[in-house]
């Protein structure tokens, strides 16, 4: 059951926020956007809520009569941005450093609709407390290569939820987009 009558795109190319979308029975196709990631923002709220809106800008430029859903995700430890690891040896350095800390997972959303008006972003950040993980653990997890696509290096809705202690706030910001709000958030739109 479709909760909207719209169609939607999703301007992402991650299979996990398709596959909260239609855990919600949301009607929408996907249109990875074509723009540049880089932003000189330090403030890690500030940077997922720019860049979600560029995500979405760009695919809603191609279709002004859709309701075009952007996201970005970032995990930071007291405003260091840590985004996905290049390699195997930064993932590691990454969930060392993550290791026995509490660090937030910070969630931009646009969604945007020239025709009707429609340019509204916001942003949800949650906590994650990580447990004291030993080098040879995660080098284990990291030879999964799980974690190489990932911001933080780690999925929490995979292997990776062995390395998280608990957290503090909506479960799927952390897998990659707060549905629950954007349900509501769509509602009051």
């Amino acid at each position: 059951m479709n909760p909207f009558e719209e169609h939607f795109i999703l301007a992402s190319a991650s299979p996990r926020r398709s596959e909260l979308l239609k855990q919600i029975g949301l009607d929408f196709t996907v249109e990875v956007s074509e723009c540049d990631e880089n932003i000189n923002e330090d403030d890690p709220v500030k940077m997922v809520e720019a860049l979600s809106f560029r995500k979405a800008s760009a695919v809603s430029d191609k279709h002004k009569d859709a309701i075009v859903i952007g996201a970005d995700t970032v995990v930071a430890y007291e405003n260091e941005i840590l985004g996905k690891p290049e390699d195997e040896k930064e993932a590691l350095d990454m969930l060392m450093f993550l290791s026995d800390r509490t660090h937030i997972v910070c969630t931009g959303v646009s969604v945007i609709s020239p025709l009707r008006g429609i340019y509204h972003t916001f942003s949800e950040v949650t906590e994650v407390t990580m447990y004291e993980n030993d080098r040879d653990l995660l080098k284990k997890y990291i030879s999964t290569k799980e974690p190489l696509d990932k911001a933080g290096a780690y999925g929490i809705q995979g292997r990776g939820a062995i390395l998280v202690s608990q957290i503090n706030g909506d479960y799927n910001n952390v897998v990659g987009l707060p549905v629950s709000r954007l349900f509501r958030e769509l509602i009051k739109l």
